[in-house]
């Protein structure tokens, strides 16, 4: 048990002799003959006197006093104990949080004890390397493509098990060090995420738009230069940050659970007790097998056979050609009012799977669309602010006066800087109304996530960054207290490394991007990583620094497009790689591998797949005719590319001050900065006021930028995600927490996975061979309405015509 501030157990950890049983009360399931956290904290409560004891509870009382992850229940026990101090309530409560997890989600998809298996192994690094490389290439060439699809950690996780399994059937036995384990098939997953997870690197966009769209070469070096920059800073960042990011409970990093929980599942083939999961004995490995058997069959008919299951707006059949309609209840360019849909694509699509957040979570995120894009949309769509009769209610084009799309070609000169002239000669830029009302939000979240953090997180950050590893109260912390701790200098190292490799990238090269905005961009990441890291550890929300650099780089260096897309790349996506690099440490925390194993595992796997990425980037230009060209008859049109290219344009040529500064169109938005910096102060008096009320979970930056997806989301997306959202970890977890506390990470991964692969399996066998849709009504409707045609405005003007401002 960890005593006050200083003083920390010395108890060894033991092996439990017992067999493995569950605690109903709980939903805690005892390993058996392995180092388990009550082994790790035994003597720890028994030798401590009252003093010491009631300053652990308060001790605790100051961590988790805003945990929105903590019961109500446990929150009062803990008010009660320091109040009456009852040694004995005390101390059962301090076993309680300490000798396993006080969070029902974790202990429902980690389990409180550690195998004594090997991780380290060739077998590990052969079939992680393979997979990495597989995964990496397949990413990058998918990236190309429209439509495109991602290769997940899922499809990884899933595949590396029959291969392990086969390795120990083919493979000499020197090779086999023993079966293939769970700590080995962690590590592989690890090395997937880390590596093509989320897809191809972000910076191949930023060389691509270079590349293929301001047609200039500065050739392999800069490529890889700015990519191992981008991906690579970020891990010494995650290491740096370990301390408040991942070592500490309240950080639970809701992801993992699925990852968790499947490892169980694909490893453990034990049939379940059905006293503990509501009456339900059916294994969680079969389980898992029947709802990814359904959820493939199920997609065939949304993803091809009848594609209105997916975009289900009955509502805009019935009336086709009425605007009104097609703009409240379309699915492509209306607001989706009824949240009605038959697809998983379209339920996680924008915001992954709604069984892995927490219920507080999804709550934020479904009050800020409420207000924002439900009411606020209407109000100012047909009021008439913004000229929004004359454009689309919701999407994520840019559009010039005549209400055509945006040519960013008549505002270039021939060195792709903007011509002013021909800028004022042709249109400025209009947004749809949500997009709009998108970068406001997204400037409140900014400075609500600042007052926030400090409001509601402060003391809970400078307490920690006054711990050591052997204080934090964590039982899967403590667990990882036997293996050898990666030293801080060794992220040190490599984040000095790369960061020089990265500076080389703007030093060596004409990119216009300036020493000192790179080291600015820099420190807004690391500067963020911690507030949003936490909102993203609790919540299971990220939200992005990508509007807010493209902001700032407009104002410091305008007209240099190049200077944009490098000053995002570093001050954003450094940030969103190290966050991903923490959750993958946390991840390696609850399976117990060895963080030295992890550490290596994370480094070689990221080096390795930034140089197959290049490779396969830089083959593409020459083994793929007309890449990137608008018309390719392959359909090889870089999409993300293009959009990276046209925001460099509007952001890096045409800037934020045409846009938002006094006299322009938007000007209006820069008041959400205000807003969202004095909306956390009103919470947190509430929530101050009120301690057990709703207030306590209130989390402005959420419901500011919980919903950043729309456009081109809509809110069909968020509402039906939080409709099965509130049914799993809301009524489920409260009324059959033992079927929950089972089955719910394993019915998302299974969902997923299912989805995954008939996602996969259609694109390689029908889409890259042309193959059409059947043509029937089932397919066909939704291309009959306004909406599907891209056509839901309400005041369309004739040739010659145009709106908006006289001068801009």
């Amino acid at each position: 048990m960890v005593l006050g501030f200083g003083k920390k157990s010395t108890a060894e950890p033991t092996v439990a002799p017992s067999s493995p049983t569950y605690d109903e009360k709980t939903g805690i399931e005892d390993g058996g003959a392995n180092t388990t956290g009550a082994d790790v904290g035994k003597g720890e409560t028994t030798q401590v006197n009252e003093v010491e004891v009631n300053r652990e509870i308060n001790f605790l009382r100051k961590l988790h006093r805003f945990d929105p992850n903590i019961s109500n229940d446990i929150q009062n026990e803990l008010d009660q104990a320091a109040k009456h101090h009852d040694g004995m309530a005390e101390k059962e409560l301090i076993d309680l949080i300490e000798n396993d997890s006080p969070y029902p989600e974790v202990r429902a998809a980690v389990r409180n004890y550690d195998e004594d298996v090997p991780s380290n192994t060739i077998r590990a690094w052969v079939i992680g390397m393979l997979l990495v490389t597989i995964g990496s290439a397949l990413n990058m060439v998918f990236s190309l493509r429209n439509p495109y699809i991602i290769i997940t950690s899922f499809v990884a996780q899933v595949v590396a098990y029959p291969i392990g399994l086969g390795w120990d059937k083919v493979m000499p036995k020197s090779l086999c060090p023993g079966p293939f384990n769970m700590k080995e098939h962690a590590l592989i997953t690890i090395m997937a995420n880390v590596t093509f997870g989320g897809g191809a690197a972000y910076s191949t966009d930023t060389i691509l738009a270079i590349k293929a769209f301001y047609k200039h070469d500065f050739g392999w070096g800069f490529d890889l230069l700015l990519t191992l920059g981008t991906q690579m800073i970020g891990f010494g960042y995650a290491g740096i940050l370990r301390k408040f990011l991942v070592y500490p409970a309240s950080m639970i990093w809701p992801s993992n659970f699925v990852n968790t929980s499947l490892f169980y599942a694909l490893h453990d083939h034990s049939p379940t007790d059905p006293a503990a999961a509501n009456g339900w004995k059916i294994g969680r490995y079969r389980y898992f097998l029947y709802v990814a058997l359904g959820s493939f069959v199920w997609y065939w008919f949304p993803g091809w056979i009848f594609q209105a299951l997916s975009y289900f707006a009955f509502a805009t059949w019935a009336a086709p050609n009425n605007v009104i309609v097609n703009q409240l209840f379309g699915f492509s360019q209306g607001l989706g009012l009824i949240p009605l849909t038959f697809d998983w694509t379209q339920v996680t699509g924008y915001t992954l799977s709604p069984l892995m957040y927490p219920w507080h979570s999804i709550g934020n995120t479904l009050t800020g669309v409420v207000i924002f894009f439900i009411f606020t949309t209407i109000g100012v769509h047909y009021s008439g602010g913004w000229y929004a009769t004359y454009l689309p209610i919701s999407d994520s084009q840019s559009y010039d006066n005549t209400q055509g799309v945006y040519n960013v070609s008549k505002i270039l000169t021939p060195e792709f800087t903007l011509d002013l002239a021909k800028y004022e000669a042709y249109s400025p830029l209009f947004l749809s109304t949500t997009f709009a009302l998108t970068y406001g939000l997204s400037f409140a979240s900014i400075t609500a996530l600042v007052t926030h953090t400090a409001l509601f997180y402060g003391q809970e950050i400078w307490i920690r960054s006054r711990l050591s590893l052997g204080e934090e109260p964590d039982v899967h912390t403590k667990m990882m207290r036997k293996y050898k701790e990666v030293p801080e200098w060794w992220f040190g190292a490599v984040f000095l490394s790369v960061l020089g490799l990265a500076l080389a990238s703007v030093l060596a090269y004409d990119t216009h991007f300036a020493w000192w905005a790179f080291f600015i961009a820099l420190f807004i990441s690391l500067f963020f990583m911690i507030p949003i890291g936490m909102i993203q550890a609790i919540t299971n929300q990220q939200l992005g620094l990508n509007v807010i650099t493209e902001f700032i780089i407009g104002y410091m260096q305008p007209g240099r497009p190049v200077a944009m897309m490098m000053f995002k790349t570093y001050g954003y996506i450094t940030m969103t790689q190290g966050l991903a690099f923490a959750s993958d440490l946390k991840l390696g925390l609850y399976m117990k591998v060895p963080p030295r194993t992890l550490f290596a595992g994370q480094l070689v796997a990221t080096i390795w797949s930034c140089f197959v990425q290049i490779a396969v980037l830089n083959w593409s230009f020459g083994a793929i005719a007309d890449l990137c060209d608008q018309h390719n008859t392959s359909h090889f049109t870089c999409p993300n590319g293009r959009v990276f290219f046209n925001a460099s344009v509007i952001w890096g040529l045409i800037g934020p001050q045409r846009i938002f500064s006094h006299g322009q169109v938007y000007e209006n938005l820069l008041y959400f900065f205000i807003v969202g910096a004095f909306t956390p102060p009103i919470f947190y008096m509430l929530a101050r006021a009120f301690p057990k009320s709703i207030f306590r979970y209130a989390n402005a930056p959420l419901i500011f930028g919980g919903s950043g997806q729309i456009p081109p989301a809509t809110i069909v997306n968020y509402a039906s995600w939080g409709v099965v959202g509130f049914i799993f970890n809301k009524i489920l977890r409260d009324k059959y927490r033992g079927w929950w506390s089972h089955y719910n990470y394993l019915t998302s991964a299974g969902l997923d996975v299912g989805l995954a692969f008939c996602t996969i399996l259609i694109f390689v066998t029908l889409q890259l061979t042309k193959t059409d849709a059947p043509s029937w009504w089932g397919n066909n409707v939704i291309t009959t309405t306004l909406d599907g045609q891209y056509a839901a405005i309400q005041t369309i003007l004739e040739p010659g015509n145009f709106f908006g401002p006289a001068k801009w």
